[in-house]
């Protein structure tokens, strides 16, 4: 593995292990990089903006379109590397890891035909321009979803981007270069540059010859982005941290309610920013919900991820697997009730970052299980009297990522309004890749998918005739 930098290979000197979590064994070494080595990514970029910022919407369309065709011919190398890197089960990494990022690459070449790119008001001539050069950093637990969640509209839009990818999962990213060589995006365009966030991440966020900054991954590290990026007041798009609420009323159905929740809860180990990690349910239906969850969670096999049956494979890493066990451990000496799971190694599974599937009730509103987002497969169960106090329960809380309502549509419908958070699902409602996504409060700031989605990579410019 090594840098890809203006369509070439660069070496590194020194290198990071990476580690499958499901055995501890080294899969991969990821190149350490240096400020240097963005500054030689910058210079590549910069230097191709001009030639890719002048092809039409419709040529840039079309580079994303092959990119996308390149990475369905790729989904079996892709979804291994990623399985094997983070502990992804391989029927998700084929599905999700693998799967989304041509979705997406897809549907956003399909808006350059409507898009806006230019429009008239009055007598000025509005101009939609690339911001320049973007510079991206993402998380390890969709890699390349996530990357690809930036690239493709910062590509359509016209800017050229320097990329850094999570050191737990890069092996994914050498296969993206030969995929984006692969369609003829030009040298330059698309430049990957590893190494870790307080070297390579900090010196993106401030270097004077990148633009933008697109970020996604924690709270804590998205507010160190924005500190640094202030210095040379370069904007900044940030996807962070969540603590989700699933909103279950007195008249919902309760078995779609339960699957729907552990399902979002749960997937790729409870590991993604929108997982609805709170369900907060009616004081009189507790006894009801919780026998539901349990029988639900028998359906959610522990192990192996290269195994086509498993559904949970291990957490991404040993220092995930501590945060999470010693959340739960500190839940439960707080007096949450344990309901299945718990903290503790998995007999059977002792050598990998294997964490039971668990669920918490009695959870007070307050407490740290309520309020920190944990990163695994935990569910805490919360009780309201009211419709008022269920949508406070919800409400408090500094993120707002994502959420869910369940209940006869009308009613769960003005509740979803309620909440002060992005995105919201109603009952039966799903992904749409069209549909703005994004965070109120602590969960970040900016929109991805869709046309606001591209809209984020642009430049106003206002001509007055």
């Amino acid at each position: 593995m090594k840098h890809w930098i203006n369509g070439e290979d660069v070496p590194a000197e020194t290198t990071l292990d990476v580690v499958n979590p499901a055995n501890g064994t080294v899969v991969a070494h990821m190149p350490l990089g240096t400020p240097e080595d963005v500054d030689r990514a910058v210079a590549a970029a910069t230097k191709a903006l001009p030639a890719w910022a002048a092809t039409s919407p419709q040529e840039r369309a079309k580079r994303l379109k092959a990119l996308a065709h390149e990475l369905r011919e790729r989904n079996e190398e892709l979804a291994q590397a990623i399985s094997t890197e983070i502990g992804a089960p391989i029927s998700l990494a084929r599905a999700a890891q693998a799967g989304l990022p041509p979705l997406v690459a897809d549907s956003t070449a399909d808006l350059a035909a409507g898009f806006a790119w230019t429009e008239t008001v009055g007598t000025s001539l509005v101009v939609r321009e690339p911001v320049g050069v973007v510079g991206v950093i993402t998380p390890w637990n969709f890699p390349l979803q996530q990357i690809m969640t930036k690239l493709a509209p910062a590509l359509l839009a016209g800017n050229t981007v320097v990329a850094k990818p999570a050191e737990l999962a890069p092996t994914s990213m050498p296969i993206l270069a030969a995929a984006v060589k692969a369609a003829e995006i030009p040298d330059g365009v698309v430049n990957i540059v590893y190494g870790t966030g307080p070297v390579v991440g900090e010196a993106i966020a401030k270097h004077p010859g990148i633009d933008m900054v697109s970020f996604t991954g924690s709270t804590a590290v998205g507010k160190r982005i924005s500190v640094l990026a202030a210095e040379t007041v370069k904007r900044v798009a940030l996807e962070l941290g969540g603590k989700s609420a699933s909103v279950v009323l007195d008249d919902a159905g309760l078995q779609l309610a339960v699957e729907r929740t552990l399902t979002t809860a749960w997937t790729n180990s409870g590991q993604v920013c929108g997982a609805w990690s709170r369900m907060i349910v009616p004081a009189t239906r507790r006894d009801e919900i919780l026998d539901l969850l349990t029988k639900a969670a028998e359906d959610y096999r522990l192990g192996d991820p290269s195994e086509e049956t498993t559904r949970l494979g291990p957490l991404a890493s040993e220092t995930q697997w501590t945060r999470v066990n010693n959340h739960v451990e500190r839940g439960l000496e707080q007096g949450a009730t344990l309901v299945l799971g718990g903290p503790g190694r998995v007999p059977g599974l002792e050598h990998g970052a294997y964490f039971r599937p668990t669920i918490l009730a009695d959870v007070h509103p307050d407490s740290a299980l309520a309020q920190e987002e944990i990163f695994g497969p935990v569910l805490s169960v919360l009780t309201y009297t009211d419709e008022d106090e269920a949508v406070a329960i919800a409400n408090n809380s500094v993120y707002g990522l994502t959420g869910a309502v369940f209940g006869e549509p009308a009613r769960a419908l003005a509740i979803a309004r309620r909440l002060r958070t992005g995105q919201v699902d109603v009952n039966e409602g799903q992904f749409n890749v069209l549909a703005p996504f994004g965070g109120y409060k602590q969960s970040g700031n900016g929109r991805e998918f869709g046309y606001l989605g591209v809209e984020e990579f642009t430049e106003v410019k206002s001509i007055q005739r």
